[in-house]
């Protein structure tokens, strides 16, 4: 509650004192209800506002953000972005914490890697709420009609993962474990990762667009935004657990290309120094390091008047080990459907997720009508499909939900 005061005298402070401010934002109310159970899997109220002013060659942008849960009155405050600009004839720097959107791919992360993920509700929500902002400092130099980027980032930020008793929260398979009972014993010493110009991470992309195709190729050396679990026995019934973050090397690419009414996409990214998990202990520990490659390829079309996407994407990892729990070669596509109506103030939209590896789907239609200026309402489901793998583990967690918006 203190936050929220905070906040509120902050923003009447500015709104008196500079006229200037451009403000907008949204407040939106989001219920969804299991079908498994009738239960609500969430009921969110959320108060968004983006503060932005630019004078000369400065510039600045807030994103504070309100979350209240209604099933336990809990109220998050947080801000999503908060940084400065300065803008120069043929550069750009940017400092401060900030939301870096890199790749050409729908949905999923290949080489859109350097804002980690909020995944407290899975893939749900807006991938602007998903994203999580970063702080450190981007530099973007114009040469014609090509730019460098480059990123820096002091402080690492980890991916969010849902809080145990979520219905997001999938627990470790205990299929494999041995039927005598083993002491576990948590090591948290390598958990956090210490902000140091030596434990910085560090991100390149160069970008150019022509008559040919828009072409961008990236590189990085950063943390992985997932921990690992490490497994050591120290005796027959013991064991100590150690969640660790590692270093990943990256380089990668991605292209848009227009032919027709076709536009063509592709994405692509080796990562080396990927840790996996294993079925049996490696050098007392079970997990392996292992380079994988992740890449797309997409097209975006239109036929009868609805807009049409697939992305075919593969994961491949390289010099595979038998005793990986991932699969050596994992498939996936997306679809997604879409088109409007009633002068665009109705839209229809399907969006799919389907994998190959264990046949498991999450299918998302969505409808959202335009009430008034600024008023809109979205009705939808989440249906997860299968029984194991990505999708297929929330299969209890099929749902309705309703939105309304009011934007500004």
């Amino acid at each position: 509650m203190k936050k929220i005061i905070v906040l509120t005298i902050i923003l009447a402070t500015i709104s008196l004192f500079n006229q200037e401010l451009s403000f907008s934002g949204y407040a939106r109310n989001y219920s969804g209800v299991l079908l498994d159970d009738s239960e609500y899997s969430i009921v969110q109220n959320t108060f968004s506002l983006k503060i932005e002013q630019s004078k000369g060659i400065v510039g600045f942008k807030a994103n504070p953000y309100i979350y209240h849960y209604q099933d336990n009155n809990e109220v998050e405050f947080g801000l999503r972005e908060l940084y400065l600009d300065i803008f120069f004839d043929t550069m750009d720097i940017r400092i401060g914490k900030q939301q870096v959107i890199w790749g050409k791919a729908d949905g999923v992360f290949i080489t859109d890697i350097i804002s980690p993920k909020d995944l407290t509700e899975f893939l749900l929500p807006d991938f602007d709420e998903i994203r999580l902002g970063v702080t450190g400092m981007k530099l973007d130099y114009y040469i014609g009609g090509s730019t460098f980027e480059i990123v820096w980032l002091p402080v690492f930020t980890p991916t969010i993962i849902p809080e145990t008793g979520s219905i997001w929260r999938v627990e470790p398979d205990q299929e494999n474990q041995q039927d005598v009972p083993i002491t576990k014993v948590f090591d948290n010493s390598n958990e956090n990762i210490t902000a140091s110009l030596e434990n910085s991470e560090f991100f390149g992309k160069f970008s150019f667009m022509n008559s040919f195709a828009d072409l961008e190729f990236m590189a990085g050396y950063a943390w992985d935004d997932d921990f690992v679990m490490h497994s050591y026995t120290i005796s027959t019934d013991s064991l100590i657990i150690t969640p660790e973050y590692h270093r990943l090397g990256i380089i990668g690419g991605s292209f848009n290309k227009v032919v027709g009414p076709f536009v063509f996409k592709g994405e692509g990214a080796y990562y080396s120094g990927k840790y996996f998990s294993t079925t049996e202990m490696t050098d007392l520990d079970k997990v392996v390091e292992k380079d994988y490659i992740n890449y797309l390829i997409g097209a975006d079309y239109s036929l009868f008047g609805v807009n049409l996407s697939t992305q075919f994407i593969q994961k491949y990892i390289l010099d595979y080990d038998d005793a990986l729990v991932n699969d050596k070669t994992e498939n996936m596509v997306t679809f997604l459907a879409s088109d409007d109506y009633r002068h665009e103030t109705l839209n229809l939209q399907v969006f799919l997720y389907y994998d190959f590896v264990e046949s498991d789907a999450l299918i998302r239609p969505k409808i959202t009508y335009d009430l008034n200026d600024g008023f809109e309402v979205s009705v939808g489901a989440n249906i997860f499909t299968g029984t194991e793998g990505i999708f297929g583990q929330y299969d209890k967690n099929d749902m309705l939900f309703a939105k309304l918006k009011y934007s500004f």
